[in-house]
């Protein structure tokens, strides 16, 4: 018995073993490699390297790290004992990499996000995109719980809804940079192409922990898509039944060890269309070139840079045709919008003293001549951005903090009463906590100091819970947006006749959601219940064409399902989001404009790797409430279908899409055109359901 409890006392004296992880890749030690041994995580340094105390016995060690597959091995743990231990990680291929996101700004993997992700992959975008090669509006269409909304039937141009919200509450960003400007409603959506996406990740709610003023809806970043190792030529010439055509060339090439770059030229083309024969074009004419190129470059280290630019050209027409009239003033009516629009952006990473320290940085000018009617408006928008940020790691922990300054400026060389320069400096940081195996909670704060609208504290909270097939998101914040004369209205109808009779206050919003995901086999199922709230909200009365603050809220509230079935060579998603938007108008509340209470969708999918692709997709709209609309107070609902046909041979492929099978457009229930001009300028009601009816596209997609 004493020789028992002197062994004992010798054992409990020794220390506790020890063992040394040293990963590496083919190019030397991988940093900020994550290394989980019996539920806690570490990370290693900048050689690659990291020293665990393990409990006595067999331990299992596994290594993940983005961009290589994971690995596990085993060692026996000895008391008193240290051990090194080498583990060798292969690069993953491309294909797997999409389950990391990035805009949680903690570059996990999306199963992982107590805050809820949606992400749109590279096979999802590659289908949109025969669907709409010239731009993004089709692809986040179909995405649940948000809705493209046109806003100027003129020209066509659209905004983003997230759950009801306003478009100028939806944030967008390319790869963390606002490299589409501050205001990226109006035409924005229509002259970004899909075909150099990768993917695209959306976070519905308040956002203004993470991104700042700008995000009251919720934040859609467009990630790049990252050239492989091979060379990568697509070609795509694409062409409408309603005249219009797409031609657009994509490139990833590797270079030398570690860079690699990509490039995007497209141009543009639509006739201008009167589908209902009244003088009128339903669907505007343009003309578009866009010029994207990319440079990559990373080492196993875990540096990396991504530096980006832009240039796009576009002249867009719409109004009365050449040879028509306005039946109320017998007279030819044109409207038209001239842009050119530079960007730029730079994305740096490195490891810091066992973290990672990102830089990036942006700036952008758009350039805009539009003129409605004989009525001249020219503006110039700038955008500069930058931000400093460290990312670590502790015992079930990854957080970060920030700086961060973004300037937005408007120069409207007609109407100079509503320039405005904002300055907008902040501080963020941000937590996400392992508390258990189950649970994981993200905390996230961030103060922004605006140059004219004073000093703001966005918060947010949410929690990840996990009991095995069912997986839960709860999630509330707060944040503010800085009111413009730039909305949705102003977009359609200009500034010239616009009126602020006294000053805008910032806006404050809060949203609240609470999410359930059951996964039954090849079923998923989702459940979210939504609310919003904005104090203060800046409206348009449009009777008055006057821009104020609202003393009473604008709230919304609803429930989004979302249904997904896959087992190969079939997938099906089906969707239904009920939302009631409403705001104080005058005394009384009524329905937010053009948000329909009921919408859903179903799509249907059969896809060979080697033969093609057949789809089919029906989509609802309920009634919409309408403001000024001489015809009617509200929309009727509809129906549309569509479908795609792909065939591939070998390199090329052979395209058919059709949009709204069944030929559905407002102007079979009303007019486009007004019987007489609106108080803001305008000759059209609001395009409350499709103006170009049934359209065929089809074309040739060449790898090369």
């Amino acid at each position: 018995m004493s020789a028992c409890i002197l062994l004992l006392a010798v054992a409990l004296q020794q220390p506790a073993p020890s063992i040394e992880v040293r990963v590496a890749g083919e190019r030397g030690p991988v940093a900020r490699a994550q290394v989980v041994v019996d539920g806690h995580t570490s990370e290693t340094d900048a050689e690659g390297r990291v020293t665990l105390q393990v409990a006595p016995g067999e331990v299992h060690i596994t290594v993940i790290k983005e961009g290589f597959n994971p690995v596990t091995v085993s060692a026996t743990a000895v008391p008193g004992q240290a051990q090194v231990i080498s583990v060798t990680l292969e690069r993953q291929a491309a294909l797997e990499e999409h389950v990391t996101v990035s805009a949680t700004r903690t570059d996990k993997r999306m199963e992982d996000q107590p805050m809820r992700v949606e992400v749109l992959d590279a096979e999802d975008i590659e289908e949109k995109q025969l669907m709409t090669p010239g731009d993004i509006v089709m692809m986040l269409n179909e995405m649940g719980g948000l809705r493209v909304q046109a806003t100027s039937p003129s020209l066509g141009a659209a905004s983003v809804r997230v759950q009801g919200m306003r478009g100028r509450y939806t944030r967008f960003l390319s790869d963390g940079l606002p490299l589409f400007g501050a205001d990226v409603g109006g035409l924005g959506l229509l002259q970004i192409p899909p075909s150099d996406l990768g993917q695209v990740e959306v976070i519905k709610g308040v956002a203004s922990a993470l991104y700042g003023a700008g995000a009251l809806g919720g934040v859609v970043d467009l990630i790049s898509r990252r050239p492989g190792k091979e060379p990568a030529r697509e070609a795509l010439v694409n062409r409408t039944s309603r005249g219009g055509t797409d031609a657009v060339l994509f490139a990833g090439q590797p270079l030398t060890d570690g860079w690699s770059s990509t490039w995007l030229v497209g141009g543009h083309w639509q006739q201008r269309n009167d589908v209902d024969d009244d003088g009128w074009a339903d669907i505007a004419g343009y003309s578009r070139a866009v010029v994207r190129p990319r440079i990559f470059w990373s080492d196993d280290s875990g540096r990396s840079l991504f530096a980006t630019g832009g240039a796009m050209w576009e002249q867009r027409d719409g109004g009365t045709l050449p040879s028509a009239v306005l039946p109320a003033t017998g007279q030819p009516y044109r409207e038209s919008l001239d842009t050119t629009r530079f960007d730029g952006g730079l994305v740096a990473q490195t490891p810091f003293r066992g973290n990672v320290l990102t830089f990036r940085m942006s700036a952008t000018r758009k350039t805009e001549r539009h003129e409605f009617g004989d009525v001249p408006e020219n503006d110039i928008q700038d955008t500069f951005f930058t931000e400093l940020a460290l990312r670590g790691t502790a015992p079930r922990q990854t957080w970060v903090a920030g700086l961060a300054f973004e300037r937005s400026t408007l120069d409207p060389r007609d109407e100079p009463v509503f320039a405005y320069a904002f300055n907008v400096p902040g501080a963020f940081i941000q937590d996400d906590i392992d508390v258990k195996r189950w649970l994981t909670v993200s905390a996230s704060a961030r103060v922004d100091v605006h140059s004219e609208f004073g000093t703001f504290v966005s918060p947010r909270v949410s929690a990840l819970l996990r009991k095995g097939a069912w997986i839960s998101r709860v999630s509330a914040g707060g944040g503010f947006f800085a009111p413009t004369a730039l909305t949705e209205e102003t977009a359609a109808a200009g500034l010239s006749r616009l009126t602020i009779h006294s000053p805008l206050k910032a806006e404050r919003g809060r949203s609240a959601s609470v999410d359930v995901t059951r996964t039954l086999g090849p079923v998923t199922l989702t459940g979210t219940l939504f609310h919003y709230d904005v104090h203060d909200p800046a409206v348009v009365d449009r009777a008055t064409y006057t821009l104020s603050t609202l003393d009473e809220p604008t709230v919304n509230s609803g429930f989004e399902a979302v249904a997904t079935f896959r087992r190969q060579p079939f997938s099906a998603t089906a969707t239904y989001a009920y939302v009631h938007s409403h705001e104080g108008v005058g005394a009384g509340r009524g329905d937010i404009p053009l948000t329909p209470r009921h919408s859903a969708g179903l799509v249907g999918m059969w896809e060979n790797e080697d033969r093609g692709r057949i789809g089919v997709e029906a989509y609802f709209t309920g009634r919409q409430r309408l403001e000024d609309n001489p015809f009617r107070a509200e929309s009727e609902a509809y129906v549309l279908f569509g479908g795609l046909i792909e065939h591939r041979f070998k390199r090329i492929r052979v395209f058919l899409n059709v949009e709204n099978l069944g030929g559905v457009r407002q102007t079979t229930w009303d007019s486009l055109v007004r019987p007489s001009q609106a108080i803001d300028g305008r000759w059209t009601v609001d395009a409350w359901a499709p103006l170009d009816g049934r359209v065929f596209n089809g074309g040739v997609r060449v790898s090369f």
